[in-house]
């Protein structure tokens, strides 16, 4: 019985080890944050139909390179500071586009 348990203990372990290596919280966190800052801007018309197809493709980027990461059961470091820069440049373009002069009239 003792030896059932343990097997069971070892095999949730190795599960939750597994998809921590495939987690990518932080990503999703600051690309639901960044979509919010879109509508927000598409709402408040600082962004351009234009403009907002842009950063949709942008993010829809960052999700197929998210997407492709997991897809070998390990996200690397390497492939997390790509997907960091992605967001970083991501959240300069929606920055500099939303404060640039152009309005939806």
């Amino acid at each position: 019985m003792k030896k059932l348990i343990v097997l069971c203990g070892l095999f949730v372990l190795a599960a939750s080890v597994a998809s921590a290596q495939t987690a990518t919280p932080h990503v999703t966190k600051r690309q639901l944050r960044q979509q919010a800052r879109i509508e927000q801007g598409v709402r408040s018309g600082e962004l351009t139909p234009r403009e907002t197809r842009r950063l949709e493709l942008q993010q829809g980027k960052i999700q197929a390179d998210k997407r492709k990461a997991k897809a070998d059961g390990v996200v690397t470091p390497a492939e997390r500071a790509k997907l960091a820069r992605e967001q970083n440049r991501a959240s300069r373009t929606i920055y500099r586009l939303k404060h640039n002069e152009r309005e939806v009239k």
